[in-house]
C-alpha cells in the first residue's frame, strides 16, 4: 500500500527514500490527495495544486495537457459543486498551464463566473516564443525525455493568462490573501505565492526536490542569482507548508527554511565561483574544471543532481555574465566540426586507429570523457561506418549509465538511440557533413543500462 503524502515527505526528507526513485519529473498519483485542510495536492508531471478559500477555489499551477482531465476529476471528487474562482501560473512551462480548461467548461454550463489567471506579464511572450520554435521545442524535448520522435509534437495551444503584472500582486479570495512576487529563475517569469493566512509558500519550480534546474543545456538563459535571493526572501517567511513546483509538500518551519537556504547556498557558491575565475581572465573550459559544488549540499536529500547537472549551471551563469564567447581563440570563427574530425582523425592515421584508443579508453574504464570526443570525431570523418556507430552506441550507453543527471544521462541515451540507426542525431537532417547513413546497428538498451532511467512518462518539464 502507497504511503499518505505527508509519511512519503517525511521517508523523503529522512533519505529513507531517494530522488532517484522519486524522481521530481516523474507522475507520483493522479487521484489528488487533501494534505491540509483545505488544500488538496495532485502531483503529475508537475504538482498543482488547490485551495478552498471559503468563497470558491484558487489553484496554483494547473498540470501538463496530459494531467487536464485527471485533475480536474480529482478536485471534483474532493469539491464537487465548489466553483474555480482563480488560478496562478508560476511559469509558463507546459507542465503547469493546462488544467483552466474543464472548468471553464463547466462555469459556461453551469452560469458560473469564469476563472482568472494570474501570471506574470512575460508569459505571454514565452508562449509566443513556444509558437516561434516548434520544432525546436519538439526536438530537445525528444532528446531530453526520450520519447518518440516520430509521434511527440510540442503543444500549440495555450491560455494565456487574464491578468498580468511586472513585480507584485495581491488578490483575495473568501477569507485567503494570495500575495503573488516574481523572480527571475528557472524562467524569467517565474511568480511564488505566499497565503499568510495559512502560512502556505507556493515557491513553483524554485524549489524541486533536486539541485535547482538552472543549467538545462538546450533552453534558454536560467538566473542562478536572483533565484537565491528569492529563495533567501521564502526561507524568511515562517512558511508551515510548502508545495514546491516538482516533488513532494515540505511540511513545517524548520525543514522548510532550512531546504530553501540550502539552495539558495548551492546557487551562490556555484555564480561566486564562476564570476571569480571570469573576472581573473579564466575561459570556460577552465571554469567548467576547477569550480567545485560541496558535497554537503549535493548529498541533501532535497538537492542531489538527479535533473539537472551543476555543470550545466556553470555554463548558464556563464553565459548569462559573458555571452557565448568560450574565451578559446580557434573557437571564435571556427572551421566546421567536420572537416576539423577529418584533419585530426587523418593525422592520428585513419578512423580505425581513434577506435583502437577509444576502445583503449573505454577498456580502461576511467576516462569515458575523453573518448566521447574521440568517437564523435570517428563518426564526423566518416559518417557511414558501422564500426564508428557501433563504438559509439557503447561510448555513450556507458557514459549514460555514469549519470545521476537524468537530463544528462537522457542526452547521452539519445546519442547512443542515435548512432544505433546510424545517426549522430535522431532529429532532423544528418550534420556530419554527409548524406544520411545507412550504418544501422543493433538497438540500445530501452534505458541506458542505469538504476533510475527515465521514462516517457517523464516528459516536458523544462
Amino acid at each position: 500500500m502507497t504511503p499518505d503524502i505527508r509519511t512519503l515527505a517525511d521517508q523523503l526528507w529522512r533519505g529513507e527514500i531517494d530522488t532517484t526513485t522519486h524522481h521530481p519529473v516523474a507522475i507520483l498519483r493522479t487521484e489528488g490527495e487533501e494534505i491540509a485542510d483545505g488544500v488538496l495536492f495532485y502531483k503529475g508531471l508537475a504538482s498543482a495544486n488547490t485551495i478552498d478559500t471559503g468563497a470558491g477555489l484558487v489553484m496554483l499551477d494547473t498540470g501538463s495537457r496530459a494531467d487536464t482531465r485527471p485533475l480536474h476529476q480529482a478536485v471534483r471528487r474532493w469539491r464537487a459543486g465548489t466553483p474555480l474562482a482563480a488560478a496562478v501560473f508560476s511559469h509558463h512551462h507546459v507542465d503547469h498551464i493546462f488544467g483552466v480548461g474543464p472548468f471553464e467548461q463547466e462555469a459556461a454550463e453551469r452560469a458560473w463566473p469564469a476563472p482568472r489567471v494570474y501570471a506574470h506579464a512575460h508569459v505571454r511572450r514565452n508562449l509566443d516564443r513556444y509558437l516561434k520554435t516548434l520544432g525546436w521545442n519538439t526536438a530537445i524535448n525528444v532528446r531530453q525525455f526520450q520519447l518518440p520522435a516520430d509521434r511527440f509534437r510540442w503543444p500549440d495551444d495555450y491560455r494565456y493568462p487574464d491578468v498580468e503584472f511586472h513585480d507584485r500582486l495581491t488578490f483575495t479570495a473568501g477569507a485567503l490573501t494570495f500575495e503573488l512576487s516574481h523572480a527571475r529563475g528557472e524562467t524569467e517569469d517565474a511568480v511564488w505565492t505566499w497565503i499568510p493566512e495559512r502560512k502556505i509558500l507556493a515557491p513553483g519550480d524554485l524549489f524541486i526536490w533536486a539541485a535547482p534546474n538552472a543549467g538545462n543545456p538546450q533552453k534558454v538563459q536560467r538566473y542562478a542569482g536572483d533565484w537565491a535571493a528569492a529563495l533567501r526572501i521564502m526561507a524568511g517567511l515562517g512558511a508551515e507548508l510548502m508545495i514546491p513546483g516538482h516533488g513532494l509538500p515540505i511540511f513545517g518551519a524548520d525543514r522548510i527554511r532550512t531546504a530553501l537556504s540550502d539552495t539558495a547556498e548551492l546557487l551562490e557558491t556555484i555564480e561566486k565561483q564562476v564570476l571569480r575565475l571570469m573576472n581573473a581572465g579564466a575561459s570556460l573550459d577552465r571554469v567548467l574544471h576547477e569550480v567545485e559544488v560541496p558535497a554537503r549540499l549535493l548529498d541533501k536529500p532535497y538537492l542531489r543532481p538527479v535533473y539537472d547537472d551543476p555543470e550545466f549551471i556553470v555554463r548558464n551563469v556563464w553565459r548569462l555574465y559573458g555571452g557565448w564567447y568560450d574565451g578559446e581563440p580557434d573557437n571564435l570563427l571556427p572551421a566546421p566540426r567536420a572537416e576539423q574530425a577529418r584533419e585530426w582523425v587523418a593525422l592520428a592515421g585513419g578512423v580505425a586507429r581513434v577506435l583502437d584508443r577509444v576502445r583503449a579508453l573505454l577498456d580502461d574504464g576511467r576516462n569515458v570523457r575523453l573518448a566521447c570526443h574521440l568517437i564523435e570525431f570517428a563518426v564526423l570523418a566518416e559518417p557511414d561506418s558501422k564500426p564508428a556507430h557501433e563504438l559509439r552506441r557503447e561510448v555513450y550507453q556507458l557514459r549514460a549509465a555514469q549519470q545521476l543527471s537524468s537530463m544528462a544521462r537522457n542526452l547521452f541515451t539519445h546519442a547512443a538511440r542515435s548512432s544505433a540507426e546510424g545517426r549522430r542525431d535522431l532529429i532532423g537532417a544528418s550534420d556530419s557533413g554527409g548524406p544520411g547513413s545507412s550504418a544501422v546497428v543493433s538497438p540500445p538498451p530501452s534505458a541506458a543500462g542505469g538504476a533510475g532511467a527515465q521514462t516517457s512518462r517523464e516528459v516536458t518539464s523544462l
